[in-house]
């Protein structure tokens, strides 16, 4: 094993971010469909827009990745994922103290969507310090009439 070392993406690491994007949302059972064309050509968009990437890497190999954006009083982190091989090795704990260091220093506060249903990601962010602020809900459109 080499040491973690963190680097800020740019939009032509779409392509290797689209991957472990798409093993993200598999993991955490998430309904989006998009294929892998789709998850690169989205990325490269939000990494030219207003999203920021920092890749973890151990040597030459991706091991994780984040996907966060800045507001104006908090920073919202979209997405934060590790491989399969290195979890439970505090790879995404030792991410969180290096980003709070290097890339969130300013910011009050961060915040994250978690999928009700993924038990383990929950579990994983309140052992980190995260903590329920609001529910957000929704409702299938009706197919026969409103159920009121």
């Amino acid at each position: 094993m080499h040491p973690i070392h963190y680097r800020f993406a740019t939009p032509e690491d779409a392509e290797l971010l689209a991957p472990l994007n798409q093993q993200l949302i598999r993991d955490e059972g998430h309904r989006n469909r998009m294929n892998l064309l789709q998850l690169t050509e989205r990325m490269a968009g939000w990494l030219r827009g207003e999203y920021e990437a920092v890749l973890f890497e151990d040597g030459t190999d991706a091991i994780g990745y984040t996907l966060f954006r800045r507001e104006p009083e908090f920073v919202y982190l979209r997405q934060l994922f590790v491989v399969p091989e290195w979890r439970r090795q505090h790879v995404a704990r030792n991410a969180l103290r290096w980003l709070w260091r290097n890339a969130w220093a300013d910011a009050p506060r961060v915040r994250i969507d978690v999928l009700v249903s993924n038990v383990a990601g929950r579990a994983f962010w309140q052992s980190v310090g995260f903590q329920d602020y609001c529910i957000t809900m929704e409702a299938p459109r009706p197919t026969s009439g409103y159920q009121v």
